[in-house]
């Protein structure tokens, strides 16, 4: 038999098996989760991600996973960020990136949420071990081949928008595309399994046969039982009928016997006996027989079907991996959009002999450091957000508005129900939940601007406390785990990030009272470690370099620890401080996290460039302290300490009038832009309305000369009909004129006209004599008296009892009675 190994499913192939057990799906599922959980603080990278909450991170991510497998190996995937190389980093972001456009192409989402992986797998485990499959285990396994065929039709549909697509989701998918959906397994099992798991009873006809026997033996032994209760003396307390083992028996309650002979199943002072009826017994051996056949027939049932699956069990276990895989990558870029981050740029730094190498899109390009541009950033993430805080943020809002719609649907529930008491206050707390769901929307987290330039080694930032300086820290350390473990950067475009081999923190309280470590000593301890595993390819994180002790102390030694990790430790480093002595290096590069002294709170915005500056006197100063104290303290500072904090003051004051500048600009750029767009948009609108009125008009022109030309042709062909009956009437009273002188005179001279009039007559005359006047048709010669002329007939019109005639090359439409048939043609 076939069976299940215990890393069948892991993605943890790297890692051995477990004493090469074979594991059930409870203990596999208890094994992923101890991978899945932080591995302990045994190197000082561990203990950093530990520091940097990164933990939390992969519970988000994984939060989008739709299948218990998918949430698993999503989260073992994440904490094995400490493994992950370049290359390895590179194809995540590639796999991530190919997601998305999947989920794009997709309509928003592909929903692995109506898969059960732990049904699919139990259902694995057991046929490959020889055991009966179930009913639900079936139709998971019907759900994932299912789920699979249309995936697959939604990746081909993916593919086809164009050549770049089509690349991208080759990789991800090929496993998903090349897989081979058993049809007739899937419609085997859904003409025996329902939807909820139970035998159909098509499954055989045996199974249908006898649990029709149980319907019937059922339905007669209810009959007796509800007889045998209606007959029961009044006396005795027959309450009900009920089930015992599978066999229908009588509740009897109260001290008098039972009013039948029967077996007494149970019995009890308060509760009653139960007591099955002699006359049922037969009945209910019969029923249980019945019941054992039905459990065998559906039985046998289910064995066939698991012989069929276990034929395509290779191919099911198959599916189930490659989809449990794509739902970990979709989880990824699921994240992703969700908090609209932005694919970094992802190099791999290497300063060798001055110069610096860099690996992007899988190409190295050696560039000298001479001819870097001014913006040649070591790393770059505008507007970047802390993911915790936005996603800390999105939460909240999205329980406010939850909120806000519940309580629209109450007060729309209760009007529907008059119940208008108190819908006041309903409705006045729907206006405050609104009023917070308004300022949520507006008090987004402050994002931070990270420019580094690429000669910084270690950039030093001052500020207050509370004042975001730890929050920076942990955002650039959260977001290059982030994009080396393959996701988006929750920052805006362009994001230029390092790939580093570790990143190494130290935030917060290190002491350990079991340790005998004070808070200094913890720091020293963990800053020790992070400088012996550093390499020229990690990231170190130091919040508050040099406290916990002696000022000045603290300040030599920070500034110490800051030089060696500049001359020969990390890539980059970055630190926090108070010390003063800190920002006049000229090793580190200074930032400061603006201070509003108005309103007395920071803006969590950082001033690149400028060291920080006390604020404490000033502060006091603003809180009401005594003039004195503040003289006094002014003058302990000294006039050098002084002159600093105005030039540094001054150097804030330029940097943010930059700024201000700097956004007027792009503000005025923007509007340039905007309005130029909008002027060729109105260019192109007189263009187009130009050139629809010129074809309008044409066609309004054109239009008219057809009329023209209709109403010339009309007005010619009456002209010319009123001509050719004037001639006529003319002719006509010319012949009357003529009559008396023929009288006169027997033998006139006759003009030619006459004599062809005088033929036309006798001729029209013979065939009147000879013919009737019935309806013409076409080809027939006519004798049109107003014409004096002969006509052919042309075309017949029944329905208004018309004739047209053609007389040489005039067309006139008379009606039947003014012409006169001289001549049919043969037919």
């Amino acid at each position: 038999m076939l069976r299940l190994s215990a890393t069948t499913l892991s993605p943890l192939a790297s890692r051995p098996p477990l004493s090469g057990l074979h594991l059930c799906p409870r203990c596999r599922r208890l094994v992923l989760r101890l991978r899945a959980l932080p591995a302990p603080d045994s190197s000082p990278s561990a203990r950093s991600l530990r520091l940097l909450e990164w933990g939390k991170v992969c519970d988000a991510v994984a939060s989008f996973a739709g299948t218990a497998h998918g949430r698993e190996t999503t989260k073992t995937q994440l904490w094995e960020v400490e493994d992950v190389s370049y290359e390895q980093s590179r194809r995540l972001l590639e796999e991530t990136g190919a997601a998305v456009r999947l989920i794009d192409s997709a309509g928003g989402g592909i929903d692995f949420s109506g898969l059960d992986t732990v049904m699919v797998e139990s259902a694995i485990h057991g046929v490959s071990g020889g055991a009966v499959i179930k009913g639900q285990e079936a139709m998971a396994i019907v759900s994932l081949m299912l789920f699979v065929e249309s995936l697959q039709v939604t990746i081909k549909a993916a593919m086809k928008q164009d050549e770049d697509s089509h690349e991208r989701l080759i990789s991800l998918t090929e496993t998903i595309l090349d897989a081979d959906i058993n049809k007739s397994l899937v419609k085997s099992i859904q003409d025996v399994i329902d939807d909820d798991g139970s035998i159909k009873d098509t499954a055989s006809p045996e199974l249908r046969r006898y649990r029709e026997q149980v319907q019937v033996l059922e339905s007669r032994l209810y009959q007796l039982m509800d007889k045998l209760v209606r007959n029961a003396d009044n006396e005795a307390s027959v309450s009900e009928v009920c089930i015992v083992n599978g066999r229908c028996c009588i509740k009897v309650t109260g001290d008098k016997s039972s009013p039948f002979d029967g077996l007494l199943l149970s019995s009890g002072t308060d509760a009653g006996s139960m007591v099955e009826p002699i006359v049922a017994v037969p009945l209910n051996d019969e029923l249980q027989q019945a019941r054992a056949l039905v459990a065998k027939a559906e039985l046998d049932a289910l064995s066939k079907m698991t012989d069929k699956i276990l034929l395509e069990l290779d191919n099911i276990r198959i599916l189930l991996q490659a989809t449990v895989e794509l739902d970990k990558v979709a989880a990824r870029a699921k994240y992703s959009i969700a908090y609209d981050g932005t694919y970094p740029d992802l190099y791999l730094p290497n300063f060798v002999n001055g110069t610096v190498s860099t690996a992007t899109g899988g190409s190295i390009s050696t560039i000298s450091s001479a001819h870097l541009s001014k913006k040649a950033w070591k790393l770059c993430m505008p507007n970047a957000y802390h993911p915790l805080l936005l996603q800390q943020h999105q939460e909240n809002l999205h329980r406010a508005k939850k909120d806000v719609a519940s309580a629209t649907a109450e007060i729309r529930r209760r009007r529907i129900y008059g119940q208008d008491n108190v819908e006041d206050q309903l409705a006045s707390d729907l206006d405050l939940m609104k009023i917070r769901v308004s300022q949520m929307e507006k008090d987004r987290p402050v994002p931070v601007d990270f420019f580094i330039a690429e000669g910084t080694t270690v950039l030093v930032i001052t500020g207050p406390n509370t004042g975001g300086k730890t929050i920076s820290l942990k955002t650039v350390g959260l977001a290059s785990l982030m994009a080396k473990i393959g996701l988006y950067i929750l920052a805006s475009e362009p994001v230029k990030i390092p790939w580093f081999n570790a990143v190494y923190a130290d935030i917060g309280d290190e002491q350990s009272l079991t340790q005998s470590l004070s808070t200094f000593s913890g720091h020293l301890k963990q800053i020790g470690a992070i400088r012996a595993w550093s390499t020229s390819q990690s990231l170190v994180l130091l919040d508050e370099v040099g406290a916990g002790t002696n000022p000045l102390e603290g300040a030599a030694l920070g500034m110490s620890l800051l030089e060696s990790f500049a001359e020969a430790g990390s890539f980059l480093t970055l630190a926090t401080t108070h010390h003063g002595e800190l920002k006049t290096n000229d090793l580190f590069e200074n930032a400061c996290m603006e201070f509003d002294e108005d309103n007395l709170k920071p803006t969590f915005r950082i001033l690149w460039g400028i060291p920080g500056r006390s604020n404490a006197i000033n502060i006091a100063e603003r809180l009401g302290l005594p003039s004195d104290i503040i003289e006094s303290s002014r003058q302990l500072l000294g006039t050098a300490g002084a002159e600093i904090n105005a030039l540094i003051m001054d150097m804030e004051n330029f940097k943010q009038q930059y700024q201000h500048h700097l956004q007027e600009a792009r503000y005025y750029v923007m509007q340039s832009k905007e309005l130029h767009n909008n002027l060729e948009v109105a260019q192109k609108n007189i263009i187009d309305h130009t050139s629809a009125q010129r074809k309008r008009k044409a066609r309004v022109i054109s239009e008219y000369a057809v009329m023209a030309r209709s109403i010339i042709r009309k007005k010619f062909q009456q002209f010319r009909e009123s001509a050719i009956a004037k001639r006529v009437l003319e002719e006509e009273k010319a012949v009357q004129n003529d009559k008396p002188e023929r009288l006169k005179d027997p033998e006139p001279t006759s003009t030619p006209a006459v004599k062809k009039a005088q033929n036309t007559n006798i001729s029209m005359a013979t065939t009147t004599e000879g013919e009737d006047n019935g309806i013409p048709e076409v080809g027939d010669l006519v004798y049109v008296p107003k014409l004096k002329n002969e006509a052919t007939v042309v075309k017949i019109d029944s329905s208004k009892n018309e004739v047209q005639v053609q007389a040489g090359i005039m067309k006139l439409k008379l009606k039947f009675k003014d012409v006169k048939i001289q001549k049919r043609i043969s037919r």
